[in-house]
């Protein structure tokens, strides 16, 4: 077990390129499986979550090996069995995946549930719906057994704009017969990313970026290459760590075409960046001020689809208003469990008071003190991360792994920009 050990009180400061997304990289493994031909991808972030689901895909039988630091290569000429191993998907969220590829390609698979953070209900059934409406028959036990005897193309209205049921969709859909048309599709950039990646393979798929998305099916996928887009969560969680240390850095590679509506709702807390091209600028001495509504109301930060404020930027955002002058209404609205960590920030010192599983109101500033914590999930980690880096004191973040399914070595790219923490082995 390893844990994270922090001084806080140092301001981040330097330039540094951000990882690819996480969020593209897992699907798009996913997506190699449709094809019996070589695919490359470059970008990949070395976190746990991309290890967990490549050794998901090995033991299918599928070639699957890193070719280099951030280089991915996957060779599905045969899928050996379409039986996943309920062990190791007990770890990850993203086994789900699995489901719309190894479907089309093999006519079946056995998916056991599907792992990953504990931030409450996380359903299955846009994901099930979405697969029957293309033909596949799913018998539900303890796992799902789906098979088919060949997918066709049809309407498919999303009950929930669902990103991996968005993906799992699409994937599915690209060798069916026939159009498939799937109104109230998530339109998050790792879903364009996978979109994209899809059609350099020979898909063809229509209405990328938006909410209907139409995809005619081919006989047949190809192999190729394809980079990642940098992760935008990342940025944003670095955003918001240079800010509430009094830091200034350059985050290179940036794509801010995907940062709009995050760097909108870091304006609400008193955060400006510069876009310098693809770089984003975070200067020293943010005004670190809430701004209020009109007549002085009490704003507010919520998630929505994209290109609605992300989800898990919601845990980032509620620690950097803990250091801003005023009061916010943070709402999450997806997950019932996941405002829960900030019983964490409690113990540092913060005045948030927690009106039910989905609304924190945090008043501010705080000066928050040295804690021993633990990390829930990847995005409560990395907030609990932030909080150390501006706290009076040294703290210890323990289940240090959770973050590190999400980020990768976070603990040396802070350290390269100033920040002082170990990791050690506990």
């Amino acid at each position: 077990m390893e844990e994270f050990i922090i001084e806080g009180g140092h301001p981040l400061e330097g330039a540094l390129i951000p990882s690819g997304n996480k969020n593209s990289a897992l699907p798009m493994l996913a997506a190699a499986l449709l094809t019996d031909e070589e695919v490359v991808l470059e970008n990949v972030p070395r976190i746990e979550d991309i290890k967990a689901l490549m050794e998901i895909i090995s033991a299918l039988g599928v070639d699957i090996d890193e070719t280099g630091e951030h280089e991915v290569r996957v060779h599905a000429k045969h899928v050996r069995t379409t039986s996943l191993d309920p062990e190791l998907c007990r770890h990850i969220r993203a086994s789900i995946l699995l489901a719309g590829p190894v479907l089309a390609r093999c006519g079946r698979i056995n998916l056991p549930p599907p792992g990953g953070d504990v931030i409450g209900r996380r359903r299955v059934d846009t994901h099930l719906a979405a697969l029957r409406s293309l033909g596949a028959e799913i018998e539900i036990g303890r796992g799902y057994d789906m098979k088919t005897t060949g997918l066709k193309g049809r309407e498919i209205f999303l009950d929930e704009a669902s990103v991996t049921g968005t993906e799992n969709a699409l994937m599915a859909a690209c060798t069916a017969s026939g159009t498939t048309t799937i109104k109230n599709a998530a339109s998050e950039p790792h879903v364009q990313d996978l979109a994209q990646f899809l059609n350099k393979m020979g898909a063809r798929i229509r209405g990328i970026g938006t909410n209907t998305l139409v995809v005619h099916g081919v006989d047949k996928l190809r192999g190729g290459h394809f980079r990642i887009s940098p992760d935008h969560i990342e940025i944003g969680s670095l955003i918001g760590a240079a800010a509430v240390t009094n830091g200034e850095i350059l985050i290179k590679d940036a794509a801010p075409q995907h940062l709009p509506m995050i760097l909108l709702m870091f304006a609400r807390l008193g955060i400006t960046v510069d876009i310098r091209g693809q770089d984003v600028f975070v200067p020293r001495q943010q005004s670190l001020e809430i701004v209020t509504d009109a007549h002085g109301v009490t704003p507010r930060i919520d998630d929505a689809p994209w290109p609605g404020f992300p989800a898990d930027l919601i845990s980032i955002a509620t620690v950097v208003a803990t250091q801003c002058q005023g009061t916010i209404l943070m709402f999450e609205k997806m997950y019932e469990s996941r405002m829960f960590f900030v019983d964490k920030l409690f113990s540092m010192g913060a005045r948030i008071v927690l009106c039910d599983p989905h609304r924190a109101v945090v008043m501010g500033p705080t000066q928050l003190h040295s804690e021993t914590l633990t990390s829930p999930d990847i995005r409560a980690g990395m907030a609990m991360l932030i909080a150390a880096l501006c706290a009076d004191g040294r703290s210890i973040i323990k289940n240090i792994s959770q973050i590190d399914r999400g980020y990768e070595r976070i603990d040396e790219k802070l350290r390269a920009l100033g920040a002082r923490i170990t990791r050690v082995k506990h």
